[in-house]
C-alpha cells in the first residue's frame, strides 16, 4: 500500500490524463467564441479521439486484466482499477458530448438554417426526394438479416453503423420475437442532403431513411421497434510498444492478438428498447458498463460531414494564407541558399511549399545523384510520391516507409509497392521498431566540384494537407556535421549499422533517452552553481517515468521548467517540495500543436533541439526517432525569442495543469493579464500585421542577441 501511495504522489494516471485532454477539445466545441462549424468540427474530433482510445487503450487494459496482470502502474493503480476509473470517465464524457450536441450545437445550427430533420418534419417534396434517393442509391447496398437457427448473428464490422430490429412474424402474432440487423452502407454519407430554400441546408440521417423503409425489407414481419447501434472492437496491435518492457510480455503478444476483434464497446441510441440492448449485449459478450447510450447520432465523429458540406465561410475561422518563402537575391536555387545558411520553417504559418520544392528540385536537378527519404504517413496524392518516382529513373533513390503507422497500414503498403514498381529501393526500417523520424537527404555534385549533402529534418509527417493545420517545424540545412550524421541514421535504418556516437543528433532507441537525461542533469548543475538554468519543452505527451523523475530532481535543484504539452502528461506540477518550479500548459486551438521543441538555457549558452519524438516510452525506446540541434543563429533566435515566448504567454487558449491532473483556463487564473492568443499572434506575424513587441514578456525574459543576424539575412 505504501508503494502505491508513493507512486500516486509522483504520477498522475495516464488514462485520467488522456480524458482530460479530450475534455479540453470538447471545451472548444462548447466555446461560443469559436465559429459554429468549427465547434461542430471539435465535437467530431472528440468522437474520433474516443474511438481510437477505446479500441486501443481500453482494449489493452482489458487484455492485461485477462492475462492476470496485477502489478500497479506508475500511477499506483492496478489494471482493473485503471479500467474502472476509465470506464466511469468515458460514460460521463459521452453524456457531456451529447449535451453539447443537443443543447448547444443543434439549436445554433437551426438558427443558421442548418437543420437535421426527422422523417415526420419533412414536407412532400423532401420525402419524395429522400425516397428516390433510397431506391437509387441505398436499397441496392442493403442486406437485411433476421437472426434464427439458419441465420446466425452476422459479423458486424468494427465501428460500422447498424440498425437492430425486433421483429415478429405477422402470421404468428403470439410467436417469438426475432432480432434483425441491417448494416448502414459505409460507402454513403451518413447525412442525406435534402432540397430546400436557397441558403438553407436540410439533412436527414441515412439511418432514419433506412428505418422508414424497413417494412419493405422485412415483408411478412411486423417491425416492433428499432435502434441504431455501433460496436467497437479490439484493434490493439500497439499496446505493447507503450507498456511492454519485459521478455515475458513480448512472448504474450500472440495471446494478445487472439483477442483482436473482440467487442469492447456497444454504442446505442438512448431510446433503444431494453430487449434490443440486452440481446446485443449478450451477443457481443459485453458487461453493462460497456454499453454507452447517446441521445443523437451514433458515431459523433461523422459530424465532420457538416463542416465539409455546409459552405458557410462566416461559420468557420477566417481563411489564412501561410507566408511564402523567397530565395535571397544571391541565390539561384535552394542549394545556393542552404550553403549560406539554414532555413527554419514554422508550419502552417510558413508555407510547406519549400519542403515539397526541396524534394522536387532534388528529383529534377541532374546534379543531384542520390535521394533518401523516410515516410511515416502522408496523403495518397502527395507530390513527394511523384518526386521520388521521377528521381528513381536517373538517381539512387531510397525510401524507408513505416508499414505499421497506426491505422494507416493498408495505404502505406500500397505506397511501398508503387515505389518498388517504379524502381525506388524500399526498406521497412529496423525489425521491431517503428520508423518515426522525419528525414530527407539529397546528395549533390555542386558547381564548385564538391559533393555535398542537403537535408530536411522535421517534426511532422511529409503531408502537405495536414501541414495546413498542424503546427510543425522544418529545418533545411547543408551543415556538414548534421548531414553526415543523417547519412549514418539512414545506414542504421537500411542495414542496422550502428555507430557509437550520433552527436549532434539524438537517435532513438540508441542514444536519445540517455542524452535527454544528461541535458536535464546539466541544467541542475548550472542551477546549483548559480548559472542560468531553465528548461522549456514543447511536445505532444510526457509519460516516461525516468524523464519525469529527472525533471523533479532538476526542479528541486533550482531549475525553472516550463512544459507546453498538448496531450497526455503524467507529471504532477506545482507540488511543494517535489515540482515547485515546474509549470505545465496545454494549448488546444485552431491548429493542432504537433511540434516538438526542447530548450536548455545551459548556463547562458542556449541550446535548442527539435524532432519527431515525445518524452514517451514508445518514442524513446520502441521507435527510430531523431532529434536535432538548431545551430543557425537566426533560426535559434526565432525559436528563443518568437515561438516559445508566444506559447508561454498565451492566456487565451492555454490551460494550466493542476497537481491533480486537472486543467484550468489560463484566463481564469490570470485575470489581471491581457488576453494573448499565441496562434492568432503567429498568424498575424506571418501576415506582417504585428511584430515581436506584441508578445507579453516577463521582466526576466532574456532575448538572444541575434538582431545583427536577422538584419544580414534581410539585407541579403
Amino acid at each position: 500500500m505504501a508503494r502505491t501511495t508513493q507512486k500516486q504522489k509522483l504520477f498522475n494516471g495516464r488514462d485520467h490524463s488522456w480524458m482530460q485532454f479530450n475534455r479540453r477539445v470538447l471545451e472548444e466545441a462548447e466555446d461560443p467564441a469559436n465559429p459554429l462549424l468549427e465547434r461542430v468540427k471539435f465535437l467530431a474530433i472528440t468522437g474520433n479521439n474516443l474511438d481510437e482510445y477505446v479500441e486501443v487503450r481500453q482494449a489493452g487494459l482489458m487484455q492485461r486484466i485477462e492475462d492476470g496482470y496485477r502489478e500497479p502502474g506508475y500511477d499506483g493503480l492496478r489494471p482493473d482499477e485503471s479500467l474502472a476509473v476509465l470506464t466511469a470517465e468515458i460514460h460521463g464524457f459521452v453524456d457531456a458530448q451529447y449535451r453539447c450536441w443537443n443543447e448547444q450545437l443543434l439549436p445554433e445550427l437551426r438558427k443558421q438554417r442548418v437543420r437535421l430533420l426527422e422523417w415526420e418534419e419533412l414536407d412532400e417534396e423532401a420525402r419524395a426526394f429522400a425516397q428516390g434517393y433510397f431506391q437509387r442509391e441505398v436499397d441496392p447496398l442493403l442486406t437485411p438479416i433476421s437472426i434464427d437457427p439458419a441465420h446466425p448473428f452476422p459479423r458486424v464490422l468494427n465501428k460500422a453503423l447498424c440498425l437492430a430490429l425486433l421483429l415478429r412474424r405477422k402470421r404468428r402474432s403470439s410467436g417469438p420475437q426475432v432480432l434483425g440487423v441491417v448494416t448502414v452502407p459505409r460507402a454513403l454519407p451518413r447525412f442525406v442532403r435534402l432540397p430546400g430554400a436557397e441558403g438553407a441546408y436540410d439533412y436527414l440521417l441515412l439511418q432514419d431513411l433506412i428505418a422508414h423503409n424497413l417494412s419493405g425489407m422485412y415483408r411478412g414481419y411486423e417491425v416492433l421497434c428499432r435502434a441504431a447501434f455501433r460496436v467497437t472492437r479490439n484493434s490493439n496491435l500497439y499496446f505493447e510498444e507503450e507498456e511492454a518492457r519485459s521478455l515475458l510480455e513480448t512472448i504474450r503478444v500472440e495471446l494478445h492478438n487472439r483477442r483482436k476483434g473482440d467487442a469492447v464497446r456497444l454504442e446505442i441510441e438512448t431510446a433503444a428498447d431494453e430487449e434490443i440492448v440486452e440481446r446485443l449485449r449478450v451477443n457481443f459478450e459485453l458487461d453493462e458498463d460497456q454499453v454507452l447510450r447517446g441521445e443523437g447520432p451514433v458515431n459523433l465523429s461523422r459530424l465532420m460531414f457538416f463542416y465539409e458540406d455546409v459552405h458557410r465561410p462566416d461559420l468557420k475561422f477566417p481563411p489564412f494564407t501561410p507566408k511564402s518563402f523567397k530565395l535571397s537575391r544571391k541565390s539561384a536555387n535552394i542549394f545556393d541558399e542552404l550553403r549560406r545558411h539554414d532555413i527554419l520553417l514554422h508550419h502552417p504559418y510558413d508555407s510547406y511549399d519549400p519542403v515539397v520544392n526541396f524534394i522536387q528540385q532534388g528529383a529534377e536537378d541532374p546534379a543531384v545523384v542520390s535521394m533518401k527519404q523516410t515516410l511515416y504517413r502522408t496523403s495518397h496524392d502527395s507530390p513527394v510520391f511523384g518526386a521520388l518516382i521521377e528521381a528513381a529513373a536517373t538517381k539512387e533513390t531510397t525510401l524507408v516507409v513505416e508499414l505499421m503507422a497506426r491505422f494507416d497500414e493498408a495505404s502505406n503498403i500500397r505506397w511501398a509497392r508503387s515505389m518498388e514498381d517504379a524502381g525506388v529501393q524500399v526498406f521497412h526500417g529496423v525489425v521491431g521498431l517503428k520508423t518515426h523520424c522525419k528525414l530527407a537527404m539529397l546528395v549533390r555534385r555542386d558547381e564548385d566540384g564538391q559533393t555535398r549533402r542537403y537535408c530536411h529534418l522535421g517534426t511532422g509527417n511529409y503531408n502537405p494537407d495536414t501541414a495546413r493545420f498542424y503546427t510543425d517545424l522544418s529545418l533545411l540545412t547543408s551543415d556538414a556535421q548534421i548531414t553526415e550524421r543523417v547519412h549514418m541514421v539512414f545506414n542504421y535504418l537500411t542495414a542496422h549499422a550502428e555507430i557509437d556516437d550520433y552527436r549532434p543528433l539524438l537517435v532513438a532507441p540508441l542514444t536519445m533517452a540517455e542524452s535527454f537525461l544528461g541535458l536535464i542533469r546539466r541544467e541542475s548543475e548550472h542551477a546549483e552553481a548559480g548559472r542560468p538554468a531553465h528548461i522549456v519543452a514543447k511536445m505532444n505527451a510526457l509519460l516516461e517515468p525516468s524523464v519525469i523523475e529527472a525533471l523533479y530532481q532538476a526542479s528541486q535543484a533550482g531549475v525553472e521548467i516550463d512544459l507546453i504539452i498538448r496531450g497526455l502528461c503524467t507529471l504532477r506540477p506545482g507540488v511543494k517540495g517535489l515540482s515547485d518550479r515546474i509549470r505545465v500548459r496545454s494549448i488546444v486551438g485552431r491548429f493542432l500543436e504537433h511540434s516538438r521543441i526542447f530548450h536548455f538555457a545551459n548556463g547562458g549558452n542556449d541550446e535548442i533541439y527539435m524532432g519527431s519524438a515525445d518524452w514517451m516510452p514508445r518514442n524513446l525506446f520502441e521507435r527510430c526517432e531523431v532529434v536535432f540541434p538548431v545551430c543557425d543563429p537566426a533560426a535559434l533566435a526565432r525559436i528563443h525569442d518568437e515561438i516559445l515566448p508566444a506559447y508561454l504567454a498565451d492566456t487565451f487558449k492555454a490551460r494550466l495543469q493542476q497537481p491533480d491532473g486537472s486543467y484550468i483556463l489560463a484566463s481564469k487564473l490570470l485575470k489581471d493579464q491581457k488576453a494573448f492568443a499565441a496562434q492568432d499572434f503567429l498568424m498575424q506575424l506571418a501576415e506582417g500585421k504585428v511584430d515581436l513587441d506584441a508578445i507579453p514578456r516577463p521582466g526576466t525574459a532574456r532575448p538572444l542577441a541575434m538582431a545583427a543576424a536577422r538584419k544580414a539575412d534581410a539585407a541579403d
